[in-house]
């Protein structure tokens, strides 16, 4: 199976064409290897897949013909990431401004400074 459809099928991805755009700008390794998306994976294989700030970690444990739901995704790949990574990025959603929305609340210094050359136009 091709990997760009195997990330699509086991919603990694939330569609083909987002899974194979990372996989093409190089945010999916196989093998800790950069592929393109013909690639073909199999059994045993592993994914690392960059989520910022973290690279997530997948082994496949087998393939399927078409999408599955949800609970059927642990039948399939067996998440495998480093609780370091995990460690990093629950430092990160503790700092200040992680998840707030571009544009809500308070401008930050940059927003600050983009919207003070706005009046100069």
């Amino acid at each position: 199976m091709r990997i760009d459809k195997f990330v699509w099928a086991v919603r990694l991805y939330k569609t083909r064409s987002i899974g194979a755009e990372a996989v093409k700008t190089g945010q999916v390794l196989l093998n800790d290897s950069p592929v393109k998306a013909a690639q073909t994976v199999k059994p045993g294989d592993v994914l690392k897949i960059k989520r910022n700030p973290i690279w997530r970690t997948y082994k496949i444990k087998e393939l399927l013909k078409n999408r599955v739901g949800a609970k059927l995704v642990d039948q399939y790949i067996e998440d495998c990431t480093a609780p370091e990574e995990l460690e990093k990025l629950e430092m990160m959603k503790l700092m200040p401004g992680y998840d707030r929305e571009k544009g809500a609340g308070r401008p930050t210094k940059k927003e600050r400074r983009d919207l003070d050359g706005w009046d100069t136009w």
